[in-house]
């Protein structure tokens, strides 16, 4: 595989004793700054998992309206 001209120049400099630039490079070089805007539909199912699951304080959500006779 062949190197690029700059590749050889960053060598170069290294070789000379001159700063390389591949050193000076920020750390978010390397990180992938990409989000995503919309959840996937996995996260859409999941964020309703435990909709009427029962709470300490006893609200988990549901009602009830009892029959009453006239």
């Amino acid at each position: 595989m062949a190197k690029s001209k700059a590749k050889k120049l960053r060598e170069k400099l290294a070789r000379d004793g001159k700063m390389n630039p591949e050193a000076r490079r920020s750390p978010f070089v390397f990180s992938d700054m990409r989000n995503r805007v919309t959840k996937s539909k996995k996260d859409h199912l999941y964020q309703f998992k435990h909709k009427n699951h029962q709470t300490q304080d006893g609200n988990d959500g549901s009602f009830y309206f009892p029959q009453t006779t006239r």
